[in-house]
């Protein structure tokens, strides 16, 4: 199937040439590079950065520039200045994200929703303004983004089939992620349609009440009993498109796209082949009946822009719907310690399976019991010699609560843990009284993780759409811990303010971390000779503007092999 890619620029947009040198002018150039942090001007030819320094140096090595040129050709090198205030950094990147599921949430949010009369009118506006589903009650109704947890005079608990009981929307199938997307909302004809349920899911939950009937809420592995109906190609390419088209105007050049079935990267790759990857993915598959059902690809398609080489699997559940596998039980629901979506035998097999065959392991790990059981599998690899942690490169994705005893072991270990600074702001308003006043000593510990990590690598991403899909919402809580109004439970000086990131570290962690993360930081993650010519440009200095004004920021243009992907200069 051919995909026609539809246009995300415009004809407006410049764009550079063949070659030329990129010169701070009155801007600043951050490199990311330890030797040379900052420099006066870039050199590219094509894709890639030939050189760097300072201005006279690249004008005296490069203003005749007889390389790329025919023999005696010396026509002069163009230099782009960079804008009055504006700075230069390598291209960002998004360690842990859901490319697909953003276009999907894009098209009924519920993330905004302050209250369940919020919920309701969100969907009864998409079915008003939706003449195919408001005449025909049999169209399913799909969403994601609700968080009961930020409902106002909210009565606790999860909600349930009957508060979708409206008279436009009963009698609908409605189906309703969480905003985790783990755990899914439906409707009472949805319960309908899905008869007769089993008693208990492995590694999930179906809510039930006092009468043991299922409420409409279904946790972790019970989700996939909702019978929703299966994405058309054409509907994957437009929710694509769509994040294709957002993520790089907030100047995205790389994206870790997290957990793929055979299908979705096999849409991915026809993708490449045909040239229309924007920039660059990095597919986390899964495993599909306990076994991998992908090929390895690095640097695959027309434009080298598609790499699958690694495996996402998860363990447990996630915090905010009580899943998150904890040692002991939740502060604020004593009759739970959450969910294990996967027996750890089971898990184990796979990971030795997998390992074997010379896949990346990444795990979804977000309580301190699941961290627990994963160190554990990773340190018995590792120690069977079975390659080291500097080839393999095993990834703990979120490593939200640890004990001090495992955020220690990480480091020990060299595993690395892919965390999303965004998941701390967001989830710091409850997170205290759901784990107590010890648990949370070792929960959202960027700083800590960090430090002990023998290779000073800590990967940053949002999990969008999950959290927003802007990279700089995750550099201002990292090096912040507060919310985008500048509030924290702790007070200005931001949540646990010890966790805090520089923001030197932050940069870092959107840029060559994550490149580490993915076996590119050869190719790319900095600003150096030899490296893929992947920048972006941003209209004020994020590394010395106040705090405050950080998230004021925009992307003036998104460089992608020395093109311009987005804006203009």
């Amino acid at each position: 199937m051919l995909y026609v890619f539809s246009s995300w620029r415009t004809t407006s947009i410049s764009q550079l040439p063949q070659s030329y040198a990129l010169c701070k002018g009155k801007g600043k150039i951050y490199t990311v590079d330890e030797s040379n942090p900052e420099v006066e001007c870039l050199l590219v030819h094509a894709d890639r950065i030939l050189d760097f320094g300072d201005e006279a140096k690249v004008r005296g090595s490069w203003g005749a520039f007889r390389l790329v040129h025919a023999p005696g050709d010396e026509a002069p090198l163009p230099v782009v200045q960079v804008p009055k205030e504006h700075i230069v950094v390598p291209g960002l990147a998004d360690s842990h994200a859901h490319i697909l599921e953003y276009g999907f949430k894009m098209q009924l949010q519920l993330d905004r929703a302050r209250s369940m009369q919020d919920i309701i009118q969100v969907l009864e506006a998409y079915v008003l303004s939706h003449p195919d589903v408001l005449n025909d009650t049999s169209r399913w109704i799909e969403g994601m983004g609700w968080n009961q947890n930020v409902w106002k005079d909210w009565r606790g608990g999860f909600p349930t089939a009957k508060d979708l009981n409206t008279p436009l929307l009963e009698g609908r199938p409605i189906s309703l992620a969480r905003v985790d997307v783990h755990a899914t909302w439906v409707s009472e004809k949805v319960l309908e349609i899905m008869g007769s349920l089993p008693g208990q899911v492995d590694g999930g939950e179906i809510i039930r009440d006092g009468d043991g009937k299922a409420t409409g809420i279904f946790v972790d592995n019970a989700m996939s009993l909702v019978p929703s109906p299966p994405r058309s190609e054409a509907v994957m390419l437009e929710y694509f498109q769509r994040a294709m088209k957002d993520t790089l105007s907030v100047g995205l050049t790389s994206i870790h796209d997290a957990g793929n079935d055979a299908r979705t990267v096999k849409f991915y790759e026809t993708l490449a082949e045909q040239g229309n990857i924007p920039m660059r993915l990095y597919i986390m598959g899964m495993l599909e009946d306990g076994e991998v059902k992908m090929q390895r690809r690095e640097n695959y398609g027309k434009d080298e822009r598609l790499t699958v080489k690694s495996i996402k699997m998860f363990m447990d559940g996630a915090l905010g719907s009580w899943g998150a596998a904890l040692l002991q039980p939740y502060s604020d629901k004593p009759d739970t310690s959450g969910i294990l979506r996967i027996d750890p035998k089971q898990i184990r097999k796979h990971v030795k399976d997998v390992w074997q065959k010379g896949w990346q392991v990444n795990i979804h790990c977000i309580g301190d019991r699941a961290n627990k059981i994963v160190l554990d599998i990773f340190e018995e690899v590792l120690r069977d010699g079975r390659g080291n942690a500097t080839e393999r490169r095993p990834r703990i994705e979120h490593a939200q609560i640890m004990q001090m005893s495992d955020l220690e072991r990480t480091g020990k270990l060299g595993v690395m843990t892919s965390v999303q600074p965004t998941h701390a702001t967001s989830d710091m308003w409850y997170a205290e009284s759901r784990l107590g006043p010890q648990r949370i000593k070792g929960a959202y510990a960027y700083q800590t993780l960090l430090r002990n990590s023998p290779n000073s690598v800590l990967p940053l991403g949002s999990d969008f759409p999950v959290e927003g899909i802007n990279p700089l919402l995750g550099f201002y809580a990292a090096v912040s811990r507060l919310d985008a109004d500048g509030h924290s439970p702790h007070g200005e000086n931001g949540w646990f303010a010890n966790e805090r990131l520089t923001r030197a570290q932050a940069l870092k962690g959107m840029t060559l971390d994550a490149a580490y993360a993915s076996f590119a930081e050869q190719d790319i993650g900095s600003l150096t000779p030899g490296k893929k010519a992947d920048f972006v440009i941003l209209n004020q200095d994020i590394m010395s503007v106040p705090q405050h004004k950080i998230l004021s920021t925009r992307v003036a243009a998104t460089v992608i092999d020395g093109r311009i992907a987005y804006g203009s200069l």
